[in-house]
């Protein structure tokens, strides 16, 4: 089937033979062209673009995922949220940050905290800084 919506045609199921799917699509002959059900192909002006700069042009074809549900996109982005936690104070030179232990964080790395500023993780963004 995956084969065909790239050739441009979409094999409709008994269901939409009989009926059961919308009738602006589903009431032609069993194969239909892309531009033939120009509902998939439209979205509104406020299609949301997610954090990986996803947005499909008007007539790309993998824009017939939304026809029956919206697209979902979660306004708080992760860099976003990391950004808001406030640095964590260190006494050494050195931060040790293993992402929260366990299987659910990442490899072990030191961080060096002598130059002044906030000096971020490099695998989970969390920010370390020297305690005065």
């Amino acid at each position: 089937m995956a084969s065909l919506v790239l050739r441009g045609a979409v094999r409709l199921s008994s269901g939409a033979r009989l009926g059961l799917l919308r009738p602006s699509c589903a009431a032609r002959d069993t194969v239909l062209p892309l531009r033939g059900c120009s509902r998939a192909l439209t979205s509104g002006a406020t299609e949301k673009v997610t954090h990986t700069g996803q947005a499909y042009e008007e007539k790309d074809y993998r824009k017939v995922r939304f026809i029956d549900a919206k697209k979902e996109v979660n306004p708080h982005f992760a860099i976003e949220l990391v950004a808001e936690e406030p640095p964590i104070e260190v006494a050494g030179s050195t931060a040790c940050c293993d992402g929260g232990g366990g299987a659910l964080g990442h490899p072990k790395v030191y961080i060096n905290v002598d130059p002044e500023g906030p000096h971020p993780c490099g695998y989970c963004g969390l920010r370390f800084i020297k305690k005065h």
